[in-house]
């Protein structure tokens, strides 16, 4: 099963051929980094605007990757999927009519998919014998997310963000401190070079539930430079080791706690955070002291992109069967992740 899958609800525009759910034939994704990063976050409605610039060259360009010509489309691909939430209203709606269209065109099924299905699924592009149970860890610009993936559809969600997404603390801490967006990678290179033991920051551990909150870490930064104004370099990098180390380790505690406590043997991170050097690290190596196994995708396959949407619409796709139905026009600003 041959899919064409489209990724915009944010700020990266991208389109996918993907076969049988994990072997990706072409992925492309037009980022808009320069576009926000004067603002130190997306703008909705620059973002909506970008996609619709971009949206029909990242298919022509997948396509063509793909070595799929349009007067071949009927013959090439199966199913056309796309995100139908959650994410920015006006990035959404690009991309579903531009899949709702093609669709109709050439009579395909259509697939919605959940964007957080999209980040749960997205380590099976490289790793096609894994199956549920696992622990889903989220972790992205908006999403700090904690679910059990009984099956593929079948979810138990244990726990979110009560403030801030560890993506966009990230972002925050990065802009306190005079650095570039988006702020993850930058603080992530700055943190190599720094004493993660230098500033004490307080783990927000939230014991007793599975919730997560960044906001209160967020603050302490800056309540510490306020009284410790950045002198050198030196202290820059151990400010951002400081807090990578924090968030981090929080990450990790909440989710080995909560595998302990389901007995789950396997721990699956997505989400943009996911590519962050130290979360590989530390979380690998728990996984090894501690017997379970840990998949986390490429970066590539971390940041939004259109082949974790077809991993997904396959899964869906398979166990469900859908057709084309112009009632799944409507994207979603705010879905919730259901069960199939």
């Amino acid at each position: 099963m041959d899919i064409l899958a489209l990724e915009s609800s944010c700020d990266e525009t991208s389109a996918s051929v993907v076969s049988n759910g994990s072997k990706v034939k072409s992925v492309v994704i037009s980022s808009q980094i320069e576009i926000h990063a004067k603002f130190f976050g997306v703008v909705p409605e620059l973002a909506s605007r970008a996609h619709i610039e971009n949206i029909n060259p990242v298919i022509y360009q997948a396509l063509d990757k793909a070595n799929i010509k349009f007067e071949d489309f009927s013959k090439k691909i199966d199913v056309v999927a796309f995100t139908a939430g959650p994410g920015l209203a006006g990035s959404l709606l690009v991309g579903t009519i531009a899949a709702k269209s093609i669709a109709s065109v050439y009579k395909k099924p259509l697939i919605p998919v959940n964007h957080l299905e999209g980040h749960l699924y997205s380590f099976l592009v490289e790793n096609r014998v894994t199956k549920p149970p696992f622990l889903g860890l989220i972790i992205s610009g908006g999403h700090t997310e904690l679910i059990i993936v009984e099956d593929f559809g079948k979810y138990k969600i244990l726990g979110g963000t009560r403030d801030d997404a560890a993506g966009e603390a990230f972002d925050k801490v990065a802009k306190m401190l005079g650095l570039s967006y988006p702020g993850g990678p930058i603080i992530d290179k700055k943190a190599e070079k720094g004493n993660p033991d230098a500033i004490k920051f307080t783990r927000p551990y939230l014991k007793g539930t599975w919730d997560f909150s960044f906001s209160g870490i967020k603050t302490a930064v800056l309540n510490y430079l306020k009284a410790n104004p950045v002198k050198d370099e030196n202290h820059l990098n151990d400010v951002c080791a400081s807090f990578r180390q924090t968030v981090i380790e929080t990450l990790c505690f909440k989710a080995f706690e909560a595998a302990k406590e389901f007995n789950l043997k396997q721990i699956v991170l997505g989400g943009g955070v996911s590519a962050n050097s130290l979360i590989r690290k530390m979380f690998i190596e728990t996984g090894r002291k501690n017997k379970i196994k840990i998949f986390i995708p490429s970066p590539l396959y971390c940041t939004d992109n259109a082949a974790m949407i077809g991993c997904a619409a396959y899964l869906k796709q398979k166990k469900c069967g859908l057709t084309y139905n112009p009632s799944q026009l409507k994207p979603n600003p705010s879905l919730v992740l259901e069960k199939w």
